[in-house]
């Protein structure tokens, strides 16, 4: 059966389709904290700690915990996939393009698709924990991944940098 082009089949495809899901043999179920993998800062382009379950084989999302330290924040970003953050601990805020809202530990902080955002600890004394979750694997998988970073910018600087009109 062909999965794409002149040759693909609608109702083919739809027919091969099973009534029954097997369970997947996809191995690890478990990967523990001390065995993500740190992502290098040339990759990170901002002063937290990004590490990945990597392990997981997971198809269609990634899933970080990453670290923010005293007093910093994440780089001014966006990027067409969505993203979930889970406040494992900490205090501090987050810009989405114009707004600005504040989170503390136990907060989930949604990213929508390609807005500039930024997230800033806001103690002096102790890190922020994230989980993160995203779903930029299902779009790598269709080919449509994309991500911009202006480093440690604003979000008009950002716009800027990127020449945008803002709407």
């Amino acid at each position: 059966m062909a999965q794409a082009g002149p040759d693909f089949s609608m109702a083919e495809f739809l027919g091969a389709i099973s009534a029954v899901v097997r369970p997947s043999a996809a191995r690890p179920i478990v990967v523990h904290d001390h065995e993500l993998e740190r992502l290098p800062a040339a990759q990170v382009h901002n002063p937290t700690e990004l590490r990945i379950a990597g392990k997981l084989p997971t198809s269609t999302f990634e899933i970080f915990r990453q670290t923010i330290p005293p007093g910093l924040s994440s780089d001014m970003q966006r990027h067409y996939h969505e993203t979930v953050h889970y406040v494992i601990s900490g205090r501090g805020h987050t810009e989405v393009e114009d707004d600005v809202e504040e989170w503390a530990t136990g907060a989930f902080v949604y990213t929508p698709p390609w807005t500039w955002h930024r997230h800033y600890n806001d103690s002096a004394d102790e890190p922020v924990e994230f989980l993160t979750i995203e779903n930029s694997r299902l779009l790598s998988l269709f080919g449509v991944a994309r991500r911009q970073s202006a480093g440690l910018s604003t979000v008009e600087e950002a716009r800027n940098r990127f020449k945008e009109e803002h709407s």
